[in-house]
């Protein structure tokens, strides 16, 4: 699994400009599954994010976890994430998990990240949706349940 992790003010993804999902501060993650995913990795990528510790404490140092600012999750399916666009001009998606199991194992992801009691908000999976992210720092990181970089 690929996440692209931004730490944000507030965020919101749109279907048909009906708002399926809006939050304040926290992270938007952009998620990407694999056709070689689990719910291993899901598991190794929802604790690895809500335990970032990417905010900032009293004296301004990047020491404080999403968890411990009780802060919120904006999760966005994206299996763009699994683009190669190293051959050619248009990118090749062989290494995206087919819908089945990436809705699967996408709601698997954000059911496990509600399991750690914060707010989180999703996108429709396989939708065209509009995302408004306020990228705040900015803070960006990604993550790779396969540790490719």
């Amino acid at each position: 699994m690929r996440a692209v992790v931004q730490r944000v003010s507030e965020a919101s993804v749109s279907v048909d400009g009906e708002i399926t999902g809006e939050i304040g501060k926290g992270f938007v993650v952009l998620l990407g599954v694999g056709q070689m995913d689990t719910e291993k990795d899901a598991d190794y990528l929802a604790d690895k994010i809500v335990n970032l510790r990417v905010f900032e404490d009293d004296n301004q140092k990047m020491n404080l976890s999403l968890l411990d600012k009780q802060a919120s999750l904006l999760i966005v399916s994206q299996f763009t994430l699994y683009g190669d666009c190293r051959k050619g001009r248009r990118p090749s998606f062989d290494k995206a998990a087919r819908p089945e199991q990436a809705e699967r194992l996408y709601n698997y992801f954000v059911q496990k990240c509600r399991d750690y009691g914060i707010n989180v908000q999703t996108g429709k999976f396989q939708a065209e949706m509009t995302v408004k992210i306020y990228n705040d720092g900015p803070v960006t990181l990604l993550i790779d349940s396969s540790k490719e970089f």
